[in-house]
C-alpha cells in the first residue's frame, strides 16, 4: 500500500502533524538559545579566547555520548536511502547543545544543519513510536528534514522542496513533496505561534530599465552567477581540505578543535574586528559587515566573502558544530555586493542573487533556492533568481555539503559534456529512444 491510499491518509496526516509540531517546538527552543548565546558573546568579547576549550568540550561530548550522531545530516540521508542502524535519539539534543556552544564562544557556523538533524532525530523517534515498517520510514524522515529546514528559516515551501531535492542523486522524487510540504508548514506555524520571528531582507527598489538595459542586466547576472558557483566550489574544497589536513597532521584527534579555535582567535586579531564570527546576521557594532548590511551599497568589504569562507571552513572543518547554510548566505550576499560595484549593478539585487546562488551551488538544490528567493524577497525577481541558482548549480562542480566525498568525486574524469548532462538530468525527463527501423 502507498501513502496515497485513502484509508491510510488520516493516519499519515496525524503522524506528520504530530511529528512536525514536536520539531517546531525544538527548533523554536534552539533559535531562542542561539539568539541568547549571540547576545552574550556580543556583551563579553573575552569568550572568544575560550573557543579552543569549547572545541575540546564538543569533541569529548561526541566521543562519550554522541556515538554515530557526529555523521550528522549524512547519517539521516543514508538512513532514508538505505535503512540501517537508525538515527540515534540523542542526535537532536547533542547538536543543539554543541551548536550553541560553538556560537557562544565565537565559532563561524550556521543553524540549518542543526535544525535538519533535530528534524531527522525526532522523526526517527516517531518512526519507532508509530512502529512504521522499514519501507515507509523514509517518508517521515523526509518530512522531518522539511520541517526542520522550513521552521528554522521561516520558508515552508522551500523546506519541502529542499528536503525532496537534497535527497535526489538522479531524479526528483515528487511523491515525497506532499508529506514534506505538510510537515514544513506545520513546523513553521508552530515556531510562529511560539512568538519567534525571522530576519527579513530587503532588495530595495530597482531603477527602471529599457529593453537593452534589461538585456545587459541578464548578462551581468549570468556572469556573476558563474562566480557564485565558483565560490560554492571554493567553500566546499577549502572545508574538506581543512578536515583532511588536520586529520592527517594531528597526533591526537582532540588536538584538532584546539588548533581550529586558536586559528579563529588569531584571524580575528589579524582582522581587528569580529564581523566573521557567529552567524553574521546580527551586528555587534554600528557599521559591522552582516548579511543585512550587504544589501546596501558599501555594506561589505571587498574580501568579506573570502574571510567568511576561511572562518567557516576552519570552524566546521576542525569539529565545531552548526550548519553551513547561513555562512553561505553571508558569503554569497557579500560577494554579490562586491560584484555589484564592479559591474555597476544594483547592490540589493546582486546581494540577494549571491545569497541564493552560493547556497544553490553548495547544496545542489537550485529549484528550492529559486523558490526561497520568492519567499524571502518577493516573486517579482523570480526570473533573476532562477538564472542565478541554476547557473551557479551548473558551475559548482559535482561536490556538495550533503554528499560524501566518494560520491562527489565519482565522476572526476568525465568530460564537460557528461558533466553538464549529469547535472541537468535531475530536472529533465529523459526522451524515450526510438526503436531502430527494420
Amino acid at each position: 500500500m502507498t501513502l496515497t491510499t485513502i484509508g491510510k491518509l488520516p493516519r499519515w496526516i496525524l503522524m506528520i502533524c504530530t511529528t512536525s509540531i514536536a520539531i517546531g517546538c525544538m527548533v523554536g527552543l534552539f533559535l531562542v538559545l542561539l539568539s541568547t548565546a549571540t547576545e552574550i558573546r556580543f556583551r563579553y568579547d573575552w569568550l572568544l579566547y575560550l573557543l579552543p576549550l569549547a572545541g575540546l568540550l564538543i569533541h569529548f561530548i561526541y566521543k562519550s555520548i554522541g556515538k554515530s550522531s557526529e555523521k550528522g545530516n549524512i547519517l539521516i540521508i543514508e538512513e532514508i536511502h538505505k535503512p540501517g542502524a537508525g538515527v540515534p535519539s540523542q542526535m537532536g539534543p547533542i547538536i543543539i547543545l554543541t551548536t550553541v556552544i560553538t556560537h557562544l564562544f565565537g565559532g563561524s557556523a550556521g543553524r540549518e544543519g542543526t535544525a535538519v538533524q533535530v528534524g531527522g532525530s525526532i522523526s526517527a523517534a516517531f518512526c519507532r513510536v508509530f512502529k512504521l515498517p522499514e519501507q515507509e520510514r523514509h517518508i517521515l524522515l523526509t518530512a522531518g528534514i522539511a520541517a526542520g529546514f522550513g521552521a528554522v528559516f521561516g520558508t515552508p515551501l522551500t523546506g519541502a522542496l529542499f528536503a525532496v531535492e537534497v535527497l535526489t542523486f538522479k531524479r526528483l522524487k515528487i511523491n515525497l513533496l506532499l508529506p514534506a510540504l505538510l510537515a514544513s508548514v506545520v513546523a513553521d506555524q508552530t515556531v510562529l505561534l511560539l512568538g519567534i520571528s525571522h530576519t527579513h531582507y530587503q532588495i530595495g527598489q530597482l531603477p527602471s530599465f529599457d529593453d537593452m538595459d534589461e538585456l545587459y542586466l541578464v548578462a551581468k547576472v549570468i556572469l556573476a552567477s558563474v562566480g557564485f558557483g565558483f565560490a560554492s566550489y571554493g567553500f566546499l574544497l577549502f572545508s574538506r581540505t581543512v578536515k583532511e589536513v588536520t586529520l592527517k597532521m594531528a597526533p591526537q584527534k582532540w588536538m584538532i578543535p584546539l588548533a581550529g579555535g586558536t586559528a579563529i582567535i588569531l584571524l580575528t586579531i589579524l582582522n581587528g574586528k569580529p564581523d566573521y564570527l557567529g552567524l553574521g546576521v546580527q551586528a555587534q557594532y554600528l557599521g559591522a559587515v552582516t548579511i543585512p548590511s550587504s544589501f546596501v551599497t558599501g555594506g561589505a568589504d571587498t574580501w568579506s566573502w573570502l574571510w567568511k569562507t576561511i572562518y567557516t571552513g576552519i570552524t566546521l572543518g576542525t569539529g565545531f558544530k552548526g550548519g553551513e547554510v547561513t555562512p553561505l548566505f553571508f558569503i554569497g550576499s557579500t560577494l554579490g555586493n562586491t560584484l555589484s560595484e564592479l559591474m555597476n549593478a544594483p547592490a540589493g539585487l546582486f546581494a540577494a542573487l549571491g545569497f541564493l546562488a552560493v547556497f544553490s551551488g553548495a547544496t545542489n538544490t537550485p529549484f528550492a533556492c529559486t523558490i526561497m528567493g520568492a519567499e524571502l524577497f518577493g516573486p517579482e525577481y523570480l526570473f533573476y533568481f532562477a538564472i542565478a541558482c541554476f547557473v551557479a548549480y551548473l558551475s559548482s562542480g559535482d561536490s556538495g555539503i550533503y554528499m560524501e566525498d566518494e560520491k562527489s568525486s565519482a565522476a572526476d574524469n568525465d568530460s564537460r559534456k557528461k558533466y553538464l548532462s549529469r547535472k541537468s538530468s535531475r530536472y529533465i525527463w529523459p526522451i524515450p529512444k526510438r526503436s531502430p527501423k527494420t
